[in-house]
């Protein structure tokens, strides 16, 4: 039997009883790999999501596109405009960085969406630049009231990103959210990581809380050197006269040949 897309009611409804899964893909073989691996659910760029064949190479996946504050819509109704066209798309739910003001808006017309707290690293200049977030006292609380605002806006969801765990656990009591943890403990109900990372083709700066199964970036170098061998070996067959060889080539019957060489105009 297929596995069942979850619903927002599902995601709802198994809060504190299942930790779900959760990767940011980039590809479509990312997002096949996904769903032959089982994993639950993918933050997905929304180009790929625009394509007819998404739900046919993920149906069991809970899809929620998103981008960078940088790179959103734009305005309040530039965001409304883009989280129907998602849904028509066939997305479950919208990643908003943009105010709790447009949070509110989307949230009105029962667009599903997913808020950011703790480390976001488009607003990480306010927060002391790329680091833990919530490890005092005061800041953990302003983790904590950014939720509660997100509840206010009619969120179902907030990213919760690089906070203590035992700061989460504390703030799924008192929260009806679900909770995306990215390096913030098994206190929320998610999962989640960056497909970069655990393949290991993440060349730059890895998180502390990424764990990589594979190193696709060794890989990626071996087969850029044997391409280029390749195209070397190519080339000098060219110029040696070792390519094409009878093999390659389309022959034409010797009369065939004489008959079209008649027929050509003379010089």
């Amino acid at each position: 039997m297929a596995k069942k897309r979850p619903t927002v009611a599902d995601l709802r409804a198994n809060k504190g009883k299942y930790q779900y899964t959760m990767l940011r893909v980039e590809n479509w073989d990312e997002l096949a790999a996904a769903e032959a691996a089982g994993i639950d659910m993918c933050s997905v760029p929304p180009e790929l999501l625009a394509q007819k064949k998404f739900r046919d190479v993920a149906p069991s996946i809970f899809a929620v596109p998103g981008v960078s504050l940088y790179d959103n819509p734009g305005t309040t109704d530039d965001f409304l405009r883009w989280g129907y066209k998602m849904l028509s798309y066939g997305a479950d739910a919208v990643y908003c960085a943009a105010s709790l003001q447009t949070v509110k808006r989307l949230a009105e017309e029962a667009i599903p969406v997913i808020g950011h707290t703790g480390l976001i690293p488009s607003k990480a200049t306010w927060t002391g630049g790329f680091k833990a977030v919530g490890k005092t006292a005061d800041s953990a609380r302003q983790v904590f009231d950014l939720v509660k605002r997100y509840e206010d806006t009619g969120a179902f969801g907030v990213e919760i990103e690089v906070v203590p765990a035992d700061v989460t656990v504390e703030i799924a009591k008192h929260t009806h959210l679900f909770l995306v943890s990215m390096g913030a403990g098994t206190g929320g109900d998610c999962q989640y990581l960056f497909s970069d990372d655990v393949l290991g083709q993440n060349t730059g700066h890895v998180p502390r809380h990424a764990k990589t199964y594979r190193n696709f970036a060794q890989e990626f170098e071996r087969l850029q050197k044997e391409r280029i061998a390749a195209f070397s070996e190519f080339m000098a067959d060219v110029k040696s006269g070792a390519y094409p060889e009878d093999k390659h080539i389309v022959g034409i019957a010797k009369a065939e040949l004489e008959k079209f060489k008649l027929s050509l105009p003379k010089k």
